[in-house]
């Protein structure tokens, strides 16, 4: 078993939370201390992968009007809003670590696990029958398909699927940072985005979903979860990546 802390987070601007999962990522590197993190966001954001143009929102009108940051992580913009966001940070000692799909395979089945506690029918995308292979890479990371991401049937059409979780991944030393969102409803600021209330007619709240999730991966991942108080060193580093790198123009706009 791996001592974990586990933390669970109120709701925080978009340069503080991507600080703090930095902040994690260094200290699973340095100190090879595992995190499990719950969090949310204060006012709707835009998340860009680090390898995204900034320029690039421009094409998705609907989230024009949200705060925007950047973050450490690849992969497709995300409209934080109406979810549960998650961040994963292991040590290089731990297993998983050094296997990218195989954690990213454990993370999203421990999810559909306790989804079919509540008769949602949920799967990786890759073991779904109605994925449609597609060339196209849009600009938001709910609108790609990747085969460990998670989809759900709808219950008005059967045949089709929605992505419902996306994730990626920062290494650093051998540490793995992996973070993602539970799409829980469609927000205003990307309207064409169907979430689990949505599809499912079942109104499911972040607090309903993060103990029974957090167990499932406990099992999954052999964790045993500490509650822990952030040291000061951890807050004082993500204050200071917070003010000098994720609320910077630079590098929000780096790209």
């Amino acid at each position: 078993m791996t001592l974990c802390r586990l933390i669970v987070d109120p709701p925080q601007e978009g340069a503080w939370n991507m600080a703090v999962d930095e902040a994690l990522l260094d200290e699973a590197a340095d100190r090879g201390t595992a995190t499990l993190r719950f969090y949310q966001w204060r006012e709707p954001t835009l998340s860009l992968g680090y390898f995204q143009s900034y320029g690039d929102r421009q094409s998705h009108a609907a989230s024009q009007g949200a705060a925007v940051v950047r973050r450490l992580s690849g992969g497709g913009a995300l409209m934080h809003d109406r979810e549960v966001t998650y961040s994963l940070c292991l040590p290089v000692a731990h297993p998983m670590a050094r296997e990218a799909p195989a954690l990213y395979e454990a993370v999203h089945r421990a999810l559909i696990s306790v989804l079919s506690e509540w008769d949602l029918e949920s799967a990786l995308y890759c073991d779904d029958d109605s994925a449609i292979d597609s060339t196209e890479e849009p600009f938001l990371c709910f609108a790609r398909r990747t085969g460990a991401d998670v989809v759900l049937r709808s219950d008005r059409s059967p045949s089709s699927s929605a992505k419902i979780v996306g994730s990626a991944q920062r290494r650093r030393r051998g540490a793995v940072l992996q973070h993602g969102a539970v799409l829980l409803g469609a927000s205003r600021f990307a309207p064409e985005l169907t979430g689990i209330s949505d599809l499912a007619g079942t109104p499911l709240t972040s607090e309903t979903l993060i103990e029974p999730w957090q167990d499932a991966l406990a099992a999954a991942l052999k964790l045993q979860f500490i509650h822990k108080q952030s040291e000061h060193d951890l807050h004082e580093q993500a204050q200071r990546l917070q003010r000098e790198k994720y609320s910077s123009r630079a590098w929000t706009e780096r790209r």
